[in-house]
């Protein structure tokens, strides 16, 4: 039987509980589901035309995983924005981002210059993206490429766990143009600063960059979520 690994490197049956369960995960985080949503799973079990088994097996992993909660018999809940959870997250990301920079910094300069190629000709080099979930991908990969190309394989592993937690909630970033301007900004003013060796530059631009999206969590309301919902999915 084809197996597949969950987050935690831990082999689960491929299938049809599978393919709900990373349908459900994308309802989620495209907002089609939203925060506090209610539902029964024979709500899910008529939409995606499945017995409530392999639903029910998707929704365990979605719990375990921290995006639903049990609400009642056989109904579930759509975890509600926990704001202190998701500044707690942040908090853990520019401790791990600004020990990334720091390593990147004290490399030889053409070492740096390899590992941060891809990054600059995005960020610095290319045509600028509109709003939307292809870009904010583009941003996770930034981020998680500055702790990867530190060399330590523990943090980018914590690091790649970090940014599935957050990913529901740091899309909303890449639904407003002024977000995206100062995103495009700010990765080039820390990528400019890293090349150049600017340690301290390179941490205050960065902890002030993941900062700023700390601060619009605390923005969120239900309006915010709707439109972000109604927003085409960039492929």
């Amino acid at each position: 039987m084809a197996t597949v690994s969950d987050k935690n490197g831990k082999k689960r049956p491929a299938g049809l509980a599978e393919r709900i369960y990373h349908a459900l995960k994308n309802d989620i985080f495209d907002f089609r589901l939203m925060p506090g949503a209610h539902f029964s799973e024979n709500e899910i079990s008529e939409r995606m035309a499945a017995s409530r088994t392999p639903v029910r097996q998707a929704l365990f992993w979605l719990e375990h995983e921290g995006y639903v909660q049990v609400y009642s018999r056989s109904g579930w809940q759509v975890k509600p924005f926990d704001f202190s959870y998701y500044e707690a997250l942040y908090d853990f990301r520019i401790v791990l981002e600004r020990e990334a920079v720091k390593r990147l910094c004290a490399m030889p300069p053409a070492i740096c210059a390899s590992h941060l190629t891809e990054l600059v000709s995005f960020w610095i080099d290319a045509q600028r993206m509109t709003p939307g979930k292809a870009l904010s991908r583009q941003d996770e990969a930034f981020h998680t490429t500055l702790v990867r190309a530190s060399g330590n394989a523990e943090m980018a592993r914590v690091h790649v766990e970090l940014t599935e937690k957050m990913r529901i909630i740091r899309h909303l970033d890449f639904t407003r143009k002024d977000r995206v301007e100062a995103t495009y900004n700010e990765h080039a003013q820390v990528l400019e600063a890293i090349l150049k060796q600017q340690t301290e530059e390179a941490q205050r631009i960065l902890t002030a960059h993941i900062s700023q999206s700390k601060a619009e969590v605390r923005q969120i309301t239900l309006h915010r979520l709707q439109q972000a919902s109604l927003q085409p999915v960039s492929p």
